[in-house]
Protein backbone atom coordinates (compact mmCIF):
# COMPACT_ATOMS: atom_id res chain seq x y z
CA UNK A 1 0.00 0.00 0.00
CA UNK A 2 1.56 3.52 -0.90
CA UNK A 3 1.86 6.77 1.65
CA UNK A 4 -1.04 8.23 -0.26
CA UNK A 5 -3.30 5.37 0.25
CA UNK A 6 -2.63 5.03 3.35
CA UNK A 7 -3.16 8.71 4.37
CA UNK A 8 -6.55 8.55 2.45
CA UNK A 9 -7.74 5.42 4.45
CA UNK A 10 -10.22 6.55 7.01
CA UNK A 11 -9.15 6.07 10.41
CA UNK A 12 -10.54 3.94 13.22
CA UNK A 13 -11.33 6.02 16.04
CA UNK A 14 -10.68 4.02 19.47
CA UNK A 15 -12.82 5.36 22.22
CA UNK A 16 -10.26 5.70 25.18
CA UNK A 17 -9.72 3.93 28.37
CA UNK A 18 -10.65 6.75 30.32
CA UNK A 19 -14.03 7.16 28.76
CA UNK A 20 -14.80 3.78 28.61
CA UNK A 21 -14.38 3.57 32.25
CA UNK A 22 -16.62 6.80 33.19
CA UNK A 23 -19.81 5.12 30.74
CA UNK A 24 -19.48 1.96 32.94
CA UNK A 25 -19.47 3.63 35.98
CA UNK A 26 -22.18 5.95 34.97
CA UNK A 27 -24.61 2.29 33.97
CA UNK A 28 -23.36 1.38 37.58
CA UNK A 29 -24.44 4.57 38.87
CA UNK A 30 -28.15 4.27 37.45
CA UNK A 31 -28.47 0.17 38.62
CA UNK A 32 -27.27 1.67 42.15
CA UNK A 33 -29.44 4.61 42.11
CA UNK A 34 -32.08 1.58 41.10
CA UNK A 35 -31.38 -0.42 45.06
CA UNK A 36 -33.62 1.93 47.07
CA UNK A 37 -36.55 0.13 45.13
CA UNK A 38 -39.72 1.83 43.36
CA UNK A 39 -42.77 4.06 44.97
CA UNK A 40 -45.46 2.64 43.20
CA UNK A 41 -48.21 5.16 42.87
CA UNK A 42 -49.66 3.95 39.69
CA UNK A 43 -48.98 1.83 36.78
CA UNK A 44 -45.17 3.45 35.63
CA UNK A 45 -43.02 3.00 39.27
CA UNK A 46 -41.55 6.03 40.36
CA UNK A 47 -37.42 5.80 40.44
CA UNK A 48 -34.31 7.24 41.47
CA UNK A 49 -32.79 5.76 38.69
CA UNK A 50 -34.26 9.20 36.00
CA UNK A 51 -32.00 10.81 38.26
CA UNK A 52 -28.78 8.75 37.03
CA UNK A 53 -29.97 9.66 33.38
CA UNK A 54 -29.95 13.32 34.17
CA UNK A 55 -26.56 12.73 35.05
CA UNK A 56 -24.77 10.85 32.47
CA UNK A 57 -26.11 13.28 29.91
CA UNK A 58 -25.68 16.39 32.20
CA UNK A 59 -22.10 15.05 33.21
CA UNK A 60 -20.65 13.12 30.70
CA UNK A 61 -22.39 15.03 27.29
CA UNK A 62 -24.36 13.31 24.66
CA UNK A 63 -22.34 10.44 23.27
CA UNK A 64 -21.01 9.02 26.90
CA UNK A 65 -24.00 9.68 28.50
CA UNK A 66 -26.26 8.02 25.98
CA UNK A 67 -23.73 4.75 25.67
CA UNK A 68 -23.98 4.77 29.56
CA UNK A 69 -27.46 4.55 29.45
CA UNK A 70 -27.23 2.29 26.34
CA UNK A 71 -24.89 0.07 28.59
CA UNK A 72 -27.35 -0.35 31.51
CA UNK A 73 -30.46 -1.08 28.87
CA UNK A 74 -28.12 -3.76 27.66
CA UNK A 75 -27.48 -5.25 30.44
CA UNK A 76 -31.08 -4.88 31.61
CA UNK A 77 -32.37 -6.82 28.33
CA UNK A 78 -30.45 -9.94 28.58
CA UNK A 79 -31.90 -10.56 31.68
CA UNK A 80 -29.85 -8.57 34.87
CA UNK A 81 -32.20 -7.77 37.41
CA UNK A 82 -30.93 -3.67 37.70
CA UNK A 83 -33.93 -1.76 37.01
CA UNK A 84 -36.11 -0.55 40.87
CA UNK A 85 -37.80 -3.75 41.77
CA UNK A 86 -35.07 -6.58 40.55
CA UNK A 87 -36.71 -6.49 37.04
CA UNK A 88 -34.90 -7.41 33.70
CA UNK A 89 -35.55 -8.99 30.91
CA UNK A 90 -36.59 -8.36 27.33
CA UNK A 91 -40.24 -8.08 28.75
CA UNK A 92 -39.80 -4.46 30.78
CA UNK A 93 -38.65 -3.16 27.12
CA UNK A 94 -42.18 -4.46 25.42
CA UNK A 95 -45.56 -4.79 27.19
CA UNK A 96 -44.41 -2.90 30.18
CA UNK A 97 -46.43 0.46 30.88
CA UNK A 98 -42.65 2.19 31.31
CA UNK A 99 -41.19 0.43 28.70
CA UNK A 100 -41.60 3.93 26.23
CA UNK A 101 -39.66 5.49 29.44
CA UNK A 102 -36.82 3.11 29.04
CA UNK A 103 -36.34 4.10 25.62
CA UNK A 104 -36.64 7.73 26.14
CA UNK A 105 -33.79 7.83 28.63
CA UNK A 106 -31.77 7.12 25.74
CA UNK A 107 -33.30 10.31 23.99
CA UNK A 108 -33.52 12.15 27.37
CA UNK A 109 -29.28 11.24 27.96
CA UNK A 110 -28.47 12.45 24.60
CA UNK A 111 -30.45 15.63 24.89
CA UNK A 112 -29.68 17.11 28.50
CA UNK A 113 -26.12 15.97 27.14
CA UNK A 114 -26.34 17.83 23.71
CA UNK A 115 -27.79 20.97 25.53
CA UNK A 116 -25.40 20.91 28.50
CA UNK A 117 -22.26 20.98 25.84
CA UNK A 118 -23.49 24.28 24.90
CA UNK A 119 -23.33 25.47 28.04
CA UNK A 120 -20.17 24.94 28.93
CA UNK A 121 -17.39 26.24 30.05
CA UNK A 122 -19.78 28.61 32.29
CA UNK A 123 -22.86 26.29 33.11
CA UNK A 124 -25.12 29.21 34.21
CA UNK A 125 -28.18 27.87 36.84
CA UNK A 126 -30.97 28.45 35.07
CA UNK A 127 -30.10 28.14 31.57
CA UNK A 128 -28.99 24.38 33.11
CA UNK A 129 -32.63 23.90 34.85
CA UNK A 130 -33.91 24.89 31.21
CA UNK A 131 -31.47 22.18 29.26
CA UNK A 132 -32.06 19.93 31.89
CA UNK A 133 -35.97 19.77 32.10
CA UNK A 134 -35.83 19.96 28.34
CA UNK A 135 -34.09 16.51 28.24
CA UNK A 136 -34.44 15.16 31.31
CA UNK A 137 -38.55 15.28 31.44
CA UNK A 138 -39.67 16.15 28.05
CA UNK A 139 -37.70 14.18 25.99
CA UNK A 140 -38.13 11.42 27.91
CA UNK A 141 -41.88 11.83 28.13
CA UNK A 142 -41.88 12.16 24.69
CA UNK A 143 -41.51 8.81 23.80
CA UNK A 144 -42.98 7.41 27.56
CA UNK A 145 -46.03 8.88 26.97
CA UNK A 146 -47.46 7.04 24.08
CA UNK A 147 -46.08 3.89 24.55
CA UNK A 148 -47.52 4.09 27.99
CA UNK A 149 -50.96 5.00 26.31
CA UNK A 150 -50.39 1.96 23.39
CA UNK A 151 -49.59 -0.70 25.95
CA UNK A 152 -52.42 0.32 28.49
CA UNK A 153 -55.18 0.75 25.77
CA UNK A 154 -55.56 4.08 27.19
CA UNK A 155 -56.60 7.50 25.68
CA UNK A 156 -53.64 9.71 25.06
CA UNK A 157 -55.18 12.69 27.11
CA UNK A 158 -55.27 9.95 30.32
CA UNK A 159 -51.97 9.03 29.97
CA UNK A 160 -51.16 12.69 30.27
CA UNK A 161 -52.92 13.17 33.43
CA UNK A 162 -51.80 10.11 34.68
CA UNK A 163 -48.03 11.78 34.27
CA UNK A 164 -49.05 14.62 35.89
CA UNK A 165 -48.22 12.57 39.15
CA UNK A 166 -44.52 12.44 38.30
CA UNK A 167 -43.28 15.96 37.63
CA UNK A 168 -42.99 17.46 41.30
CA UNK A 169 -40.53 14.47 41.95
CA UNK A 170 -38.55 15.27 38.56
CA UNK A 171 -38.26 18.82 38.79
CA UNK A 172 -36.23 18.09 42.38
CA UNK A 173 -34.06 15.54 40.16
CA UNK A 174 -33.95 18.40 37.79
CA UNK A 175 -32.21 20.69 40.40
CA UNK A 176 -29.67 17.95 42.02
CA UNK A 177 -28.51 17.22 38.30
CA UNK A 178 -28.10 21.27 37.73
CA UNK A 179 -26.46 21.42 41.50
CA UNK A 180 -24.00 18.67 41.43
CA UNK A 181 -23.56 18.60 37.59
CA UNK A 182 -21.98 22.49 37.93
CA UNK A 183 -19.98 21.28 41.03
CA UNK A 184 -18.23 18.55 38.64
CA UNK A 185 -17.84 20.91 35.87
CA UNK A 186 -16.35 23.76 38.12
CA UNK A 187 -13.84 21.11 39.44
CA UNK A 188 -12.88 19.25 36.18
CA UNK A 189 -13.23 21.49 33.25
CA UNK A 190 -13.50 19.54 29.96
CA UNK A 191 -15.11 16.88 31.12
CA UNK A 192 -17.05 16.83 28.07
CA UNK A 193 -15.26 17.42 24.96
CA UNK A 194 -15.92 19.86 22.42
CA UNK A 195 -16.73 19.05 18.84
CA UNK A 196 -13.48 18.92 16.66
CA UNK A 197 -13.69 19.95 12.79
CA UNK A 198 -12.09 17.70 10.77
CA UNK A 199 -8.70 18.17 9.29
CA UNK A 200 -7.95 18.42 6.06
Amino acid sequence: MTDTARSSAPTRRIMPARDLAQIAIFAALIAALGLPGPLNIGPVPITMQTLGVMLAGAILGPRKGTLAVLLFLVLTAVGLPLLAGARGGIGVFTVSPAAGYLYGWLLGAFVTGYLTARLLPKYPFWPALGATIFGGIVAVYLVGIPVMALNLGLPLVTTIGLNLAFIPGDLIKVIATVLVARQVHKAYPGLIAKGRRPVA
